[in-house]
């Protein structure tokens, strides 16, 4: 199944089924919100599959999906937890960093983000200045139901309810100074932006695997081709990410939690997912980096899509603002 929340002046919107191509929607029956549907899934989910496969046969009743209506399917989370699960987006970094190339350890890599926004696909993207070093970070995401404290990896992947497709943005210049403090991030991660459609793990068919999206992240910076990496080189997949975030803790229903920046061993041939990893490979190559970090004006895609064409979760489509105020 696909849902998308539409803008209807709340800050949650309104809850829709999307049909499979993404042109039609009906409001989902039962839930307002995908919060709240999250928290009564099993009540619902009969119905919420009836009303996708009478949208996929062209119920007539359906109207038009417009990309600018769209909020993020979870426009507010509980929790947003990010890791960083590609060791091939750690070793580029620790080599153009001069630091010793130990990739991941087999402790995941995990920080609690801002989750009280999350910018729909298609608005602007404002920040204070351009000296911070405006970057994205392409990533896969998943939304999970109740996760109980202590559920191991090989139980884990049931609490995937939906996938989704996260611009984890980033101001790359005040990075090094907060984890100099020890205290960790809060000025260098601002919202993250989320493509329209949420899924259901079987939507992917054979592409989910192990617990890994293994598609293809098309990224394109102002309409030329930036990355393909492929979601699938995970070494952590989001199963075993689950679980180290449960170790201590219950994960509440909404729990929304990322793969960390999607990265691939044949970067030369795919490219990358963030513009920090393009620096390092260019540091590495060249002993400079080319590559500028993001302007006023800039525009950054993403997209997704199945073997057979299907465009899984829409696109974000977001152009950088220059601007202190919100």
């Amino acid at each position: 199944m696909k849902f998308v929340t539409l803008d209807d002046g709340s800050r949650d919107g309104r809850l829709h089924i999307a049909s499979r191509d993404g042109q039609r929607v009906v409001p989902a029956d039962g839930a307002r919100t995908l919060l709240a549907a999250l928290e009564t899934w099993d009540d619902h989910l009969a119905t919420w599959q009836a009303q996708y496969d009478r949208l996929n046969d062209g119920d007539a009743g359906a109207a038009p999906f417009a990309l600018e209506t769209a909020l993020a399917p979870l426009p507010r989370a509980w929790q947003w937890l990010d890791g960083s699960a590609f060791e091939t987006h750690a070793l580029l970094l620790q080599k153009a960093w001069g630091q010793p190339q130990v990739g991941l350890s087999e402790r995941p890599l995990m920080y609690q983000g801002m989750s009280d926004r999350f910018l729909p696909p298609q608005s602007v993207a404002r920040f204070p200045s351009a000296a911070d070093g405006i970057d994205f970070e392409g990533e896969f995401g998943v939304i999970l139901r109740d996760v109980p404290m202590g559920t191991p990896a090989s139980l884990a992947a049931r609490a995937i309810r939906l996938i989704v497709l996260i611009n984890d943005w980033s101001l790359r210049a005040l990075g090094p100074v907060e984890m100099a403090t020890g205290f960790g991030w809060l000025q260098c991660k601002p919202a993250c932006s989320m493509a329209p459609f949420a899924v259901t793990p079987d939507e992917l068919g054979a592409a989910w695997h192990d617990a890994r999206v293994c598609l293809p992240l098309r990224i394109d910076v102002n309409g030329q081709p930036f990355g393909r990496a492929n979601g699938g080189e995970m070494k952590f997949g989001f199963h075993e990410l689950i679980a180290h975030a449960a170790y201590s803790r219950d994960l509440p229903a909404g729990t929304i939690l990322g793969s960390g920046t999607v990265a691939n061993a044949s970067y030369e041939d795919v490219g990358s997912s963030c513009i920090a990893e393009r620096q390092a490979i260019e540091l590495i190559a060249h002993g400079a980096s080319r590559s500028p970090f993001l302007n006023s004006g800039d525009r950054v895609e993403m997209r997704a899509s199945t073997a057979d064409g299907v465009e899984l979760f829409g696109p974000i489509d977001q152009s950088v603002e220059i601007s202190a105020s919100t």
